[in-house]
């Protein structure tokens, strides 16, 4: 049986392999976005001549397009040509920001970019899940944590080609060889060796301050442009270019087996022809018209909240983590070197990688459930022992790699495990992929406004009360996608599903006297 499944697993892969390596190489380009302003903060700070707490306007900015880019990222996502034209722009647009980054001394110029970098980041965050749970559905876990291991690899090359560019000895303002900003003297004060409140440091500076970091984003430009031309390549190997054709045929052509699951097939008598439509995923505001809402039961909706609840804290805990940790490596008591901080996020985003890498052959033997619950409690675990521990630089090391690994396989795995238990009929990818999104924004900006009123010491015990909540409403979850399936099963006949059906067999005996035979696949109905 193990066998047959790894065989069905490789049928699959070969019959979309195109399509899903897209899927993949996009989210290298949202990776590359997640994790780079971690680890040259400080050097953008310095470009930008602010403080820590107007930094953080950045990191909003970023996260808060990044949710309204996944919220309106179904509407891109109804056709194959839609959805990769929508991605060949997110992620030249990625490439161009990275472009232009170094240029944006004023603070709001910066923001704004990665306000443009993170509506990007959505769209290919929505759409690319969305595709993937389209296309092999009962099969997506494995899938869907490849997809997330690119996102782990694009976040782990990011610091690693920044990390060299980081400044160490000086700003540069302008062309004077006299006044200048030294960021070893502003490192040393980071790092609490004349001042004790990290946010409370200034930048006085005239004019324009130049940093090496600004290679460091040419060449992730450069890095991130194989993966729009790899998408054009796609669009015309599947003639999405050809003017006045059906753009919309050409999403059953290339996702045949999507289709073969979730569509609907027409075939008439007169003609012989076949014709194959797509339920597929609706948009977030769409979810609020799905038909009668009243036809459905509490535990429905109460899948998709508290799903979304989980991805809220757990990427926010990404997101914070990742943002915050070096900050708080070089604050009192740790007070490590800049070079020796950088590695942090380096090795959080290595760990996220490995955590979902492993996750792929583990999806084979385990159901996405378990792999939560030991995910879940991982993650609660190691946030306690960083706390006891919050005085070991050597532990924080330790408990960042373990926090990486234990995180990593969240997202993936409840993204599939909710698709599962609402049987692919709800808008549960929307609801997480939005609420994720949702997460990362608010989390960071609460975050960064604690850092700053209450000391470094607050960013662990943030981590730890998000990391509990989480864990409270994975619990609820738990319970009641178990009520969800004791009550489908024991009234099937109430469920929309099956009101469905039956509309559906009127529909057939009725069209059929009108000498047209309409096959219905899954109890879908097309009009």
């Amino acid at each position: 049986m193990k066998q047959l499944f790894n065989e069905r697993i490789c049928a699959l892969f070969r019959s979309n392999w195109q399509h899903t390596l897209t899927y993949w190489s996009v989210f290298f380009s949202f990776g590359l976005c997640v994790a780079f302003l971690g680890p040259t903060i400080l050097d953008l700070r310095c470009q930008t001549q602010s403080t820590l707490q107007e930094i953080t306007l950045v990191f909003f900015s970023q996260q808060f397009f990044l949710f309204i880019g996944s919220t309106i990222g179904g509407f891109f996502s109804k056709t194959l040509v839609n959805s990769l034209s929508a991605l060949t722009v997110s992620s030249l647009t990625i490439s161009v920001v990275f472009a232009i980054i170094p240029l944006c001394h004023k603070l709001l110029l910066l923001a704004f970019a990665l306000a443009v970098s993170g509506l990007a980041m959505g769209i290919i965050d929505t759409i690319s899940n969305l595709q993937l749970v389209k296309i092999y559905q009962k099969d997506s876990t494995v899938f869907l944590q490849a997809l997330h291991f690119f996102v782990g690899l694009g976040a782990l090359v990011s610091p690693l080609i920044a990390d060299p560019f980081l400044s160490e000895t000086s700003c540069v303002i302008g062309n004077s060889s006299t006044n200048s900003t030294s960021l070893t003297h502003l490192r040393n004060k980071l790092a609490g060796r004349h001042v004790h409140n990290v946010s409370s440091v200034h930048l006085h500076t005239d004019g324009d301050v130049v940093t090496n970091v600004s290679y460091a984003f040419w060449i992730m430009a450069i890095t991130n442009l194989p993966v729009p031309i790899g998408i054009l390549i796609l669009m015309y190997r599947e003639r999405l270019f050809t003017c006045g054709s059906d753009t919309s045929q050409r999403l059953i052509d290339g996702d045949v087996l999507a289709m073969k699951t979730w569509g609907t097939t027409h075939l008439s008598e007169d003609t012989g022809h076949e014709k194959e439509t797509s339920r597929s995923h609706v948009d977030l505001f769409g979810c609020c018209l799905l038909g009668n809402v009243h036809s459905f039961p509490l535990s429905f909706f109460g899948i998709h909240i508290l799903g979304g609840l989980v991805l809220f804290f757990s990427d926010g805990i990404v997101g914070s983590y990742t943002g915050f940790v070096y900050t708080y490596a070089v604050e009192p008591p740790m007070n490590l070197p800049h070079k020796t901080a950088g590695y942090l996020t380096c090795i959080f985003w290595a760990a996220i990688t490995v955590g979902r890498l492993s996750a792929i052959p583990l999806s084979y033997r385990f159901k996405p459930v378990q792999l939560l619950i030991v995910s879940q409690v991982g993650v609660i675990v190691t946030l306690f022992l960083l706390l006891i521990f919050s005085n070991s630089s050597v532990f924080l090391f330790i408990g960042t790699c373990c926090l990486g690994l234990f995180i990593s396989s969240i997202f993936p795995c409840m993204l599939a495990f909710t698709e599962d238990v609402l049987e692919y009929k709800g808008c549960a990818t929307t609801v997480m992929v939005t609420s994720a999104g949702m997460g990362e924004m608010l989390l960071q900006v609460i975050v960064g406004s604690v850092m700053h009123n209450q000391g470094s010491f607050s960013f662990l015990l943030c981590g730890m009360i998000f990391g509990c909540l989480g864990f409270a409403f994975f619990i609820l979850l738990f319970f009641v996608q178990q009520n969800h399936k004791n009550l489908t099963e024991s009234f099937p006949s109430n469920s929309p599903t099956e009101r469905l059906e039956e509309n559906g067999n009127k529909t057939c005996s009725a069209a059929g006297s009108k000498g047209t035979m309409v096959v219905l696949t899954q109890g879908h109905i097309l009009g």
